[in-house]
């Protein structure tokens, strides 16, 4: 059993005797994701070639499961003052823990929007040492840095799918820069490396850019696809003093920014404040504010395959600085005089990159900075590291090649319009209203909240009775709602699965469906029930929530447990339960 399940997530979990049944399968092992293929693909043939040459000590720190479970991240940057918090509490409709707007440097520390059931705030160590928080790489950071990071957690709809980012205001000035306690660029360097989006703000009144923005955007080289720029409250100036701003803004990113690709720049006012200006204006803002939400109701539609992205990356550049170490390691004296030839290796970087590059055919784009490597190697001992290890080499290699790509075929739909896509429409529909009202808005926007389910109806009256149903107001009381035994986690896991079957009308039928259910590998007899049971209104397919119970079922299966003869109130998805038989 053991060897079976590290063959891979290509295949298919091996089929157990009934003597050898296990007593429970891993939700990840059965029912596979993107994620779940990455992480155990990381997890397996690439994280034991990186700790062997170091490569969490050049680079990134080594990733954990929680890095690949982590939701979408959008990370915004920009000088103090210019809206970033107040544009987080326009998305979320109201304000978050630890949030502070004002025209001065207000927001002191980076800050960690999430989801919760309640609204609180989480230090920074707790955050960096939590197993299931993608923060645990900042520890590299120290205390420094971890006495200004902190957690704001809060119950909002769109923190279901997304995790906002809120950081610093950038100052300008050599003293405030010396001031902090940490390296400014390269936590942003850490951030953007696993941010979904980058929201790099403006306010219309302020374009400088400060050298430390300069160098925090300078260090966000390598992920130009994430960028956006956003020209905030551009309805404060007239429309010819917008024009020029504009001019001026896209020629102060040129000077920054070495692409030869234009920056897609969105412009409007983002607070719940009604706009200002001529009508021409109004309607220009309203439709760039409307392509921006629509950019950011892609963010958790596009996350598999961002997190593709960044792990060919990754291996690309741990192949290359493996070829390089083993490279060094050749070149060493067996016995003596190793400090002095190390010390000349390093001085001739240049050249030995030159030779790998030839020897190999590697590109020049997967190899790593010259001083930052050299920088960090003068620290270690050449003689410590191993040979290159050839086969190790081809099996990063075969990753590439073969897995991921076999694993992009095994889930075609992730990658387009889901469940999940549609569900962060509806957590910004009171940010739409706002944009599309023609009437100035209220002081505050009210923060609506998810429509509640629709209550079942109440049970028929006793035969003989002429009494309609819901005629007497004073009747007993319903009974008490049962928990669903589906708990929050596994439901989002189970719609991450579901948004990969592309349904149809939020229905995805038998053949769809069975695919999936097939990887538990139990008997046709027992999928049959797992069916029966589950699509609970007969109509020959599942929605979201009725996918849930049938995912659910197989997993109890899995782990050795029989099926109930009639689906069991709590399990049943409250939304359905007025279907149950009395």
């Amino acid at each position: 059993g053991q060897q079976g399940r590290r063959r891979g997530w290509a295949e298919p979990p091996p089929v157990f005797p009934d003597s050898r049944m296990p007593k429970k399968e891993p939700v990840a092992e059965i029912f596979e994701s993107v994620s779940d293929g990455l992480k155990q693909l990381y997890r397996s043939k690439i994280r034991p070639i990186e700790e062997a040459y170091k490569f969490g000590e050049f680079y990134s720190p080594y990733m954990n499961d929680s890095d690949f479970d982590a939701k979408p991240m959008v990370l915004l940057l920009g000088q103090y003052s210019v809206g970033k918090t107040s544009f987080i509490k326009y998305l979320l409709g109201r304000d978050f823990p630890g949030a502070h707007i004002g025209p001065e440097p207000t927001t002191d520390r980076f800050i960690a929007v999430m989801h919760g059931q309640e609204d609180k705030t989480t230090p920074g160590n707790a955050l960096a040492v939590s197993a299931n928080m993608p923060f645990r790489g900042l520890e590299m950071f120290g205390n420094g840095f971890l006495s200004k990071f902190q957690g704001a957690q809060l119950d909002s709809p769109l923190l279901h799918h997304v995790t906002l980012i809120d950081t610093p205001g950038v100052l300008s000035g050599e003293k405030q820069r010396i001031g902090r306690t940490y390296s400014f660029t390269e936590v942003c360097a850490w951030f953007a490396s696993r941010a979904d989006v980058i929201l790099l703000l403006f306010d219309a009144h302020k374009l400088d850019i400060s050298d430390e923005f300069k160098e925090a955007i300078e260090a966000l080289k390598g992920h130009d696809d994430k960028i956006r720029v956003v020209l905030n409250k551009a309805d404060a100036v007239d429309s010819q003093k917008l024009l020029r701003i504009y001019g001026a803004l896209m020629w102060s990113l040129g000077k920054v920014i070495k692409t030869p690709e234009c920056m897609r720049v969105y412009i409007g006012s983002f607070w719940d404040q009604p706009l200002r200006g001529s009508e021409w204006s109004r309607q220009l803002f309203e439709m760039e504010m409307r392509d921006l939400l629509t950019d950011l109701k892609n963010v958790p539609k596009n996350a598999a395959v961002r997190k593709v992205n960044e792990l060919v990356k990754r291996v690309r550049l741990a192949k290359a600085h493996a070829y390089i170490v083993g490279h060094l390691k050749k070149e060493m004296p067996s016995y003596f005089g190793a400090q002095k030839a190390q010390a000349k290796l390093l001085a001739n970087i240049e050249e030995h990159f030159l030779k790998v590059h030839r020897a190999h055919s590697l590109p020049v784009g997967d190899f790593p900075d010259v001083a930052k490597f050299r920088a960090v190697m003068e620290g270690h001992d050449l003689t410590k590291f191993p040979k290159l290890d050839t086969k190790a080499i081809a099996a990063m290699e075969h990753v590439l090649a073969h897995e991921i790509p076999k694993l992009m075929a095994q889930f075609p739909q992730e990658g387009t319009v889901s469940h999940s896509n549609s569900a962060v429409g509806s957590a910004l529909t009171h940010v739409e209203a706002h944009v599309r009202s023609t009437t100035p808005p209220p002081q505050q926007i009210a923060y609506a909240p998810p429509p509640p389910q629709q209550q079942p109806p109440p049970p028929p009256p006793p035969q003989g009775s002429s009494e309609q149903v819901g005629s007497n107001p004073y009747g007993a009381a319903p009974p008490p709602a049962v928990a669903w035994s589906v708990s929050p986690e596994d439901k989002a896991r189970y719609d991450e699965v579901f948004g990969t079957l592309a349904p149809a009308g939020g229905k995805a039928s038998g053949q769809t469906v069975r695919p999936i259910l097939e990887r538990s590998q139990l008997p046709v007899d027992v999928l049959r029930q797992v069916w029966n049971l589950s699509d609970i209104d007969r109509d020959g397919a599942l929605d979201a929530d009725e996918f849930a119970v049938a995912m659910h079922l197989t997993r109890e299966c899995t782990a050795g447990r029989s099926l109930p003869a009639t689906l069991p109130a709590d399990v049943c998805p409250p939304s359905k339960r007025h279907l149950l038989p009395s």
